[in-house]
This record gives structure tokens, sequence and C-alpha cells, in this order.
């Protein structure tokens, strides 16, 4: 078998990794020109990003689908690349679109498409893919509209918003009381005798009837309580995962009432998600996932989506994740459409581009990709990069026409060809260690990158 030449671009010094300046401090304008459908409050920036601490364990394991219609899985087939374009490219490694001009570039540009009575959703995905400005809560409204959680007719946004944030509190008001609450309200509705009946005959004082099902023991499929004892282990685990969500971040954790109502509505969403999706419940790892979309909703400068963050980001959440349900599905993993078979499309995705580091990886030093690869894709990224970073990648996961999943695969393949040098010069164990602690880079350039890749498909 004749071994495919390595294209001239894999070997140019644009691949080399470099560190990334942090972006400086952006006030920004106004967030629209033309009058919001909702009480406008303070329009100050969103507060900075903190950077994150090294990437956390992958999650253990996962159940069952999210209770969603599938999306389609597309196989990735592609050609051998052609060996130009990226080396003909004058982008220097470190970012030549830093926040400023970016913001200076592509801000008006989305302001202008928020401002229009029916948003071209096609239109704002091609703005927003070359990244969403920090300030003026832009990507928090950008973010909704890319889910569909926001229709495209602002005029409709009021009722649309009322509505779901209406049936969230209804949620929570039906799942989250305790069963004493629930036989405390049956106890109050019940209708008694007289107060003459309740002494007579015996003397003995009378009390509500309790049922079979409203007992604390009952052991009834329908009992209340036997469903809270149920539920209790999956709550004890997402409380502890909640606490450890960026514990370098003050907006998640430390003592103050601020951090805690952040981390109390990151449990109420997670709990209510469980239990209106017993198929698959809680999976370790989730906290991840949600915690960027209600930063991003928590900080939006109007305080008339700030105070809803928990109820739009619910929504958010099971949209996104319906994306990626198979991922989530214990026993599609042996499948054409679960994680095995996701990993196997990253892998025949990396052979396309570059076999050289494709045999060097998984024959030649046996790096199986489910050793790095799993978290990388069932965390959507979140583990491998900074805070701050991590934002502008699921800017171009949302942006994407193409799909987060089938993005995500381009951006996880950029990933291994930005460090191809060290690879091919390491062992087992030295890319291992690597992969499993990505280094920092220029995510501007990775995304850069990753775009290419499918230029040249």
């Amino acid at each position: 078998m004749v071994k495919k030449k390595v294209p001239d671009w894999l070997n140019s010094s644009l691949w080399s990794t470099t560190t990334a300046p942090p972006p400086p401090d952006d006030d920004r304008p106004q967030r629209y020109a033309a009058p919001k459908p909702v009480a406008a409050a303070a329009s100050a920036a969103e507060p900075p990003v903190p950077v994150v601490a090294p990437p956390a364990p992958a999650p253990t394991h996962v159940h069952a689908p999210v209770p969603v219609p599938p999306r389609d899985v597309v196989s990735v087939q592609q050609e051998p690349p052609k060996p130009q374009v990226i080396v003909s490219d004058t982008r220097p490694s470190n970012s030549d679109r830093n926040d400023d001009e970016n913001g200076s570039f592509v801000q008006p540009q989305l302001l202008s498409e928020l401002s229009k009575k029916l948003i071209n959703v096609r239109e704002l995905r091609r703005i927003a893919m070359q990244g969403i400005p920090d300030g003026a809560g832009i990507r928090s409204t950008v973010w909704k509209l890319l889910l569909g959680y926001l229709p495209p007719d602002r005029g409709l946004w009021p009722s649309e918003l009322a509505k779901k944030r209406s049936q969230y509190k209804h949620f929570k008001d039906d799942l989250l009381v305790n069963p004493s609450e629930i036989t405390r309200r049956l106890d109050k509705s019940t209708i008694y005798e007289s107060e003459e009946w309740k002494c007579e005959s015996s003397g003995f004082l009378s009390r509500s009837e309790i049922t079979h099902d409203e007992h604390p023991l009952s052991l009834g499929k329908s009992s209340i309580w036997n469903q809270f004892f149920q539920d209790s282990e999956i709550m004890e685990q997402i409380d502890r995962d909640v606490k450890r969500t960026h514990p370098d971040m003050h907006f998640f954790s430390g003592d103050s009432s601020f951090a805690k109502s952040n981390q109390e509505a990151l449990k109420n969403i997670l709990i209510v998600f469980a239990k209106l999706n017993p198929g698959i419940r809680y999976v370790q790892g989730m906290n991840e996932i949600l915690a960027p979309l209600y930063y991003v909703f928590k900080s939006d400068p109007d305080e008339e989506f700030s105070v809803s963050a928990e109820a739009d980001t619910f929504f958010c959440f099971v949209e996104l994740l319906s994306g990626f349900r198979d991922n989530f599905c214990q026993q599609l993993d042996n499948s054409v459409v679960g994680i095995r078979s996701t990993i196997t499309r990253l892998s025949q995705l990396l052979k396309e581009h570059d076999e050289e580091l494709w045999r060097h990886l998984e024959v030649t030093t046996k790096v199986n990709p489910q050793f790095y690869a799993f978290r990388w894709i069932t965390l959507l990224l979140t583990q491998e990069f900074n805070f701050a970073d991590s934002l502008h990648i699921w800017d171009t996961l949302l942006s994407d026409p193409d799909g987060p999943q089938e993005t995500l695969l381009r951006v996880c393949c950029a990933m291994l060809i930005l460090i191809r040098r060290r690879l091919l010069a390491g062992d087992f164990t030295s890319n291992l260690k690597l992969l499993q602690n990505y280094p920092p880079t220029n995510i501007s350039h990775l995304l850069y990158v990753a775009n290419k890749l499918r230029t040249l498909g």
C-alpha cells in the first residue's frame, strides 16, 4: 500500500502552538440599535471571565437519551486535502483577531441584525461564526436565537418568554416540593367533621387519614415518598457536582450570597431536568455543560433577562443536549450513533487530513482515541480550555450551519493537528499525558484551522 504524502501545509510554522493573550477589558455600547421588546435596565458590560483551573476528570458514564426527536447523523467522508490554502495565509500564530478588532468589526453587524423586526437567522449564524463580542449582552441574545429559544420575529419575544418562564415556574412548583409539603397540603384540603364529632365516644384525638401511598415507609410505585427517596441519590450527586463547578470562579463558588444563589439555580435546573426526563435523568458532567449557558444568561446587563436566567437556561440546556443525546446513552455506545461511533468518526477525520499523525498515534504508539476524546466530546471541550476560551469555541459550535456535532469533531481534529510535532516526537505515555492535559493555544487560530478542514474536504 502506498503511503499518503503528508501535505506541505501540515509542516508549516503556522501549526506551532502559542498561548493567546487575555482579551483586554472592553466597555461595550448599548445593546441594540432598536428598542427592545422587553423592559431594559442597566447597560453595563458583562463581568470579566476568569481563567479556569486545569481540566477536571472525565464523567463516569452516561445512561439514557434525552427524550427528544433525534438529529440526523452525518457521516464524515472527505477526500484527502489539497496541499495549499493554509500555508498561504498570513495569519500569525499570535491572534490577529483580538477582542478589539473582532468587536469593532463584528459587533456593528450583530447589532444591526438583532435590531431588525424579523431576524435572518442564517445571516446571524454567518456573523456569529466570526466570534461574538463579550460585552453588551450580545452573546446572551444570539445564543438564545441560535438554540431556537427566541423566535426570529422580535414581536413574539414578550409572549414567548412569558409563556416559557411561566412553564418553568410550574415545573419547579410541581417537582421541587418535599413530600411532607404535599401531605400537608392534602391535610389542609381535607374536609373535617364538626368539632363535636371529633371529641365524641372513645375520646381519642382524631387525625387526618393517611393513605398507603402517602406513608413515608410505603414502597408502592405511585408513592410520593418512595419516589422522593429514589431521587435523593441523584440530588446528592447533583449537589456534589454543582459545588465542584469552576471552584476558582467567584460566580460559581464561594460563600457569597451571589455564588450560592447561582449554585442553587444550577441545582434546580438539573433536578427539574432529571425528573422530567426519567430515561436519562442526571449524568455526571452535565453541570459542566450547563455552566456556560447559565453564566452567559445571568451576566446579561438587561435585568429583565438576567433575573429570568434560570428559566431561560433550562430550555436552552434541553435544546443543546438534544443535539448530543446519543452520546449520553449507554445502550447506544456500540451503535452507529453512540459515543464510540462518534469517536471513530474523529479518528477517520484525522486520518483523512493527516494520515502520518493518525498512524503514529493509533498504530505506532497505540493511543486509543477514547482515552482523550471521550471527555472532549461529551463535555463539549469545557474542560480543555479556560472559561473565556470555551465561550468563544461555543460561539462557533452553536452558529455553524453544519450543526454542533460536526463542528465539534472538526475542532477536535484541529486540536490534534496543532500539536502534531509534539505528538509525532512522543511515545504512548507522553502523548497520552499531552492529550489529557491539552496545552494553552490560540483559540482564534484553532477555530480558523477547524474551518479550513471543512474547506479542504
